[in-house]
This record gives structure tokens, C-alpha cells and sequence, in this order.
């Protein structure tokens, strides 16, 4: 599995047990609205500030986004 690949499914599995829409985590996160859907769908790949600035709004330690069995 690429790392674009286990950052999107971890991004989408996190979000979703944190019951955030991915509107909601962009504007949190200070990014535009469609942002995190494209990273989702791998359209495109997070910058480690971006993945930090999710971490944030997410609360979440960085790390978990990089986790292979999630």
C-alpha cells in the first residue's frame, strides 16, 4: 500500500470517529472546504504542514496518519 494511500484511509477513519464533516475539519484546520475530500480520495498528497494543521483540528498526534493497520 503507497503512504498517499494509508495517509487518506487514516484521514477519513479519524475524522469520521471524531464525527467531523470534511467541511467542518477544513475550516478548523484553516484550509479550503474541498481540501480534505481531495486528500481522502488521493487526489492529492498532504504537505507535513498540512498533515500537522489536521493533527491539530483533529487533535490527534500526527503519527496516526501514517499507521498501516488502521
Amino acid at each position: 500500500m503507497r503512504l498517499r494511500e494509508i495517509v487518506a484511509k487514516n484521514l477519513r477513519r479519524l475524522r469520521r470517529e471524531k464525527g467531523v464533516s470534511q467541511e467542518e475539519l477544513a475550516d478548523r484546520a484553516g484550509l479550503n472546504r474541498n481540501y480534505p475530500g481531495l486528500l481522502e480520495r488521493e487526489q492529492y498528497a498532504a504537505t507535513v504542514d498540512v498533515l500537522e494543521k489536521l493533527a491539530a483540528a483533529l487533535d490527534i498526534d500526527p503519527v496516526e496518519f501514517f499507521r498501516k493497520n488502521s
